[in-house]
């Protein structure tokens, strides 16, 4: 009999049962690190990866803020921001959206589709659509672009380059029949992109009235971003570039608004999210007088007009007290306006061309010109203090000034008065009642120094530059100039410069070609051309020992190497009229929160008192008042009438090369120095006109009608002068 089969399992041995104990371990370790790491991700990193997830596809755009406004002394509105209708390009929404990649392509290339949209808008705000040269960058650089794109083209490239994922704007202030026609077809697939919207425009309802103590604003360039005034703001944002704009840059701007934009992985635009509205800016109080600064405008422009070859000029009136100025004006001028929104290429150029004669520059503290006569003051103050001079002292004028042990008959040997005048015997309140200059070669004769042991310079140069000449008066406008004020030192310095020019050595070792120099080579310098005849930096004769006599009774006078800028001239005056304090002159009054609060005043403290022995300085006050206001002062014909005391300066200074002042082809720069003394309104007025001729004829009638003005409240009569002095 057939037994049946067993079909049961052969009981496990041990070895199989380990292997199959170790191969359940090994997996269900595996399932729990598995769920482990998913439990981690989902419970206690969930809120970071979805906050990282949201940051990859969520971009901000800026919104720029309103700068804040700047105010006269009376909070008259003198700059402001105001909201215009503008018609703009959302790059990313175009049919295909214009992005870094666009335009940073070689060449760069407009798609056709964005181009028809481009074309159609042009069309309807009536510009051209003809390629032109497009010059940007991509922040932060310094790759510059310069492709061929139409106007509204370009707008888009620089605005993508500056701000990827911002509107560019296209036109401000357009009508509104413009703005209800594209509002109509903002869905239609011809103007995909195009939207209108509200944008702040900085204004200036005064046109170009103290345009260059304004400025004006833009977007910065890479190298400008670097500076501490533009901490915290990129390329897109609208800045101060000059002027209080620049320098108070950090309290106008405001805080920026912010709208989130929202975009794939790939970067590509897929709807707006929230939104935050700008702050506007703080308020800028200003210690000008609007009144004040239209009669100082006029009258130097009635200056220029009635005087030709006069070209250019510029006026300073100011507190003498606190340095706080009251008026400051320079021509030509410019609008500030022509800045809003954008300065094109062209007319920048044409800003900046020889025939505009530098209407961006603020003459009142950048222009640095010999000031002739205004100088003499401050020789006096040196030879008395020195006691090279007294005031019991009397010198007898010949008319002529000869250097001891000099042939008069040799060119130069013998300098004179203007018109050969013969002053007589005089004292210094005299000399400066009539403008003596041969009482004043005299002076800077008997100042003279051993310039190998005093390389700084003597007595004159000491107290000149404790007026503040030879360095920059410290008022809050970028752009200052410190002038010159020669010293042996100075002149060697000048004569080394000269050299290195001519062998292309030193500092002049490198070009970029377009004027910049260097002693190290820097990317896109080259060699510098060697200039064999000389780069007129220096007088072949400038060399270590080249200070004589000559130069220091020049600069007795005001003429020779001295170069000052009006402003530094208020501060001089400013010294005499109070009694030998050092200024520090400002425009700025305080910073104002939008509701009025002041938030940061603005007073900053004088930079020294000067020992000024007070017989001297009244004898040299004296002598200013009678210049102004006796007979045969230099400028009573135009100030003796005025019904307060003045005190006052003419200058006319000699400006040409040393043939041309030898043979009086020189041109003559018009300068006009004065003060009025008031408890309530003190006042010190500096003025310039360059090519004007005679201070009394140019300079002093529009001081004149700048003092009626500030007390008096109209600024009368153009009283125009007659006398010739230097």
């Amino acid at each position: 009999m057939i037994q049946p089969s067993d079909d049961r399992n052969p009981p496990m041995t041990p070895q199989l049962a380990l292997r199959v104990a170790v191969v359940g371990t090994l997996a269900l370790m595996l399932f729990a690190l598995i769920f482990f790491r998913l439990w981690f991700l989902q419970v206690l990193s969930g809120n970071q990866y979805v906050a990282q997830a949201q940051g990859n596809t969520t971009n901000t755009v800026p919104i720029n803020a309103p700068r804040g406004e700047i105010l006269d002394a009376n909070g008259t509105v003198l700059v402001d921001s105001q909201a215009v209708p503008a018609v703009q390009i959302a790059p990313s929404v175009l049919p295909v959206p214009i992005s870094l990649a666009t335009v940073q392509a070689h060449p760069v290339q407009i798609p056709s589709q964005d181009t028809m949209i481009f074309n159609a808008l042009a069309r309807v705000l009536k510009m051209s659509t003809r390629p032109q040269r497009c010059t940007y960058y991509v922040y932060p650089g310094p790759v510059i672009y310069n492709p061929a794109l139409s106007p509204i083209a370009c707008l888009v490239a620089k605005s993508v380059a500056n701000s990827p994922f911002a509107n560019a704007t296209i036109k401000t202030d357009v009508g509104q029949d413009v703005q209800a026609y594209l509002a109509e077809r903002q869905t239609q697939p011809q103007y995909q992109g195009v939207v209108t919207q509200e944008i702040y425009l900085r204004q200036y309802p005064y046109g170009k009235l103290a345009a260059q103590v304004f400025g004006y604003v833009g977007q910065p360039t890479a190298a400008e971003l670097k500076q501490p005034t533009y901490k915290g703001q990129t390329g897109s944002d609208i800045v101060g570039l000059s002027g209080l704009e620049y320098q108070y840059n950090q309290s106008l701007k405001g805080i920026d608004g912010v709208q989130r934009v929202k975009v794939n992985a790939a970067g590509q635009f897929q709807g707006y999210g929230t939104r935050t509205a700008p702050a506007a800016g703080n308020n800028l109080r200003l210690s000008l007088h609007l009144n004040l600064e239209k009669v100082g405008l006029k009258a130097l422009q009635t200056a220029i007009t009635q005087n030709p070859p006069a070209n250019s000029g510029a006026f300073v009136a100011m507190n003498y007290n606190t340095g706080a100025i009251y008026a400051m004006g320079s021509l030509p001028s410019f609008y500030p306006s022509d800045f809003v929104p954008t300065l094109s290429s062209k007319e920048w150029s044409k800003l900046n061309s020889t025939a505009a004669n530098d209407p961006l520059l603020n003459r009142a503290i950048g222009s640095a010109l010999p000031d002739g006569s205004t100088f003499k003051p401050i020789t006096a103050t040196a030879a008395l203090e020195s006691g090279v001079w007294s005031l019991n002292n009397t010198y007898t004028d010949p008319g002529s000034f000869c250097y001891p042990g000099e042939n008069p008959s040799l060119p130069g040997s013998c300098l004179h008065n203007a018109g050969n005048m013969v002053g007589g015997t005089i004292n210094l309140q005299s000399a400066i009642r009539i403008s003596d200059d041969v009482f004043f070669y005299n002076l800077g004769y008997k100042l003279q120094f051993d310039p190998n042991k005093h390389p700084n310079g003597g007595q004159l140069q000491r107290w000149a530059r404790a007026y503040g000449l030879g360095q920059t008066t410290g008022v809050d406008l970028p752009g200052e100039s410190p002038g010159v004020l020669p010293t042996p030192r100075y002149l060697w310095q000048r004569y080394i410069e000269e050299k290195q020019c001519e062998t292309a050595t030193g500092a002049y070792a490198y070009t970029n070609g377009q004027g910049m120099v260097s002693a190290t080579r820097l990317p896109g310098y080259k060699p510098s051309p060697k200039h064999p005849g000389g780069c007129g930096i220096a007088q072949p004769q400038w060399k270590n020992d080249s200070w004589t006599v000559g130069d220091n009774v020049e600069s007795g006078v005001g003429q020779g190497d001295d170069l000052l800028t009006p402003m530094q001239l208020a501060v001089v005056y400013a010294a005499l009229a109070n009694g030998g304090t050092i200024v520090t002159p400002h425009v700025g009054q305080d910073v104002q929160s939008p509701n009025g609060t002041i938030l940061q005043p603005i007073n900053p403290a004088p930079k020294r008192k000067l020992n000024i022995n007070p017989a001297y300085l009244n004898a040299i006050l004296t002598g200013l008042h009678e210049a102004a206001q006796s007979p045969g002062g230099t400028s009573s014909d135009v100030m003796t009438s005025f019904p307060m005391t003045v005190y006052g300066k003419t200058g006319t200074a000699q400006v040409g090369t040393q043939q041309q002042i030898l043979t009086h082809t020189e041109i003559d720069y018009a300068w006009y120095a004065c003060f009025v003394k008031s408890a309530t309104k003190p006042i010190v007025i500096v003025v310039s006109v360059e090519r004007g001729g005679f201070g009394d004829v140019a300079a002093a009638p529009v001081a004149r009608q700048m003092l009626s003005q500030w007390f008096f409240g109209n600024a009368g009569q153009f009283h125009r002068g007659s006398s010739k002095d230097l």
